[in-house]
């Protein structure tokens, strides 16, 4: 398996608000509705050369407690399922249907006392069963992938 990791990432909200938005899946419906409704999201990603009709699909995603599906075009749909919780720590998660294996989780830590009480460092990591040549074509888009990913989870508002 090959293991990509994001950047740590720095949120300003406390850990045990940060791991109880992101270890209830449900609770990013209202952050996927306002994404698509976000008419100055769509201008940035036009002006970035990204194709805003993405935003169009996040209607199709599907949410639980527990599992996301996401419309994926020519593959079918990407669902991934959490598999474990450990309390205001870590958030484990396993593909149930992609075109490859994959685990990811994600850890949340409190900041050390030296910094400020209420925020939280936050670190993505997916381990991906990928063969050399697939590793080869999508390696580097995962990373970058995992990195974005990251950023997007720590705009969030806590």
């Amino acid at each position: 398996m090959t293991q990509y990791e994001s950047q740590i990432k720095v949120i300003n909200a406390p850990v045990e608000r940060v791991y109880g938005m992101l270890s209830n899946l449900e609770n990013l419906r209202p952050i996927i509705q306002a994404a698509q409704d976000n008419d100055m999201l769509r201008q940035q990603m036009e002006q970035a050369g990204q194709d805003p009709s993405v935003l169009e699909k996040l209607k199709d995603v599907q949410l639980t407690e527990d599992y996301i599906g996401i419309p994926a075009p020519m593959v079918g749909e990407i669902s991934m399922r959490i598999i474990e919780r450990e309390e205001n720590k870590t958030i484990k998660f396993a593909t149930d249907q992609s075109p490859v294996d994959a685990n990811m989780w994600i850890q949340v830590l409190p900041t050390t006392a030296a910094e400020t009480q209420e925020a939280t460092k936050m670190r993505l990591t997916l381990k991906a069963d990928l063969n050399p040549m697939i590793k080869m074509m999508v390696g580097s888009k995962l990373k970058d992938g995992i990195d974005k990913f990251a950023d997007m989870l720590a705009m969030i508002k806590y």
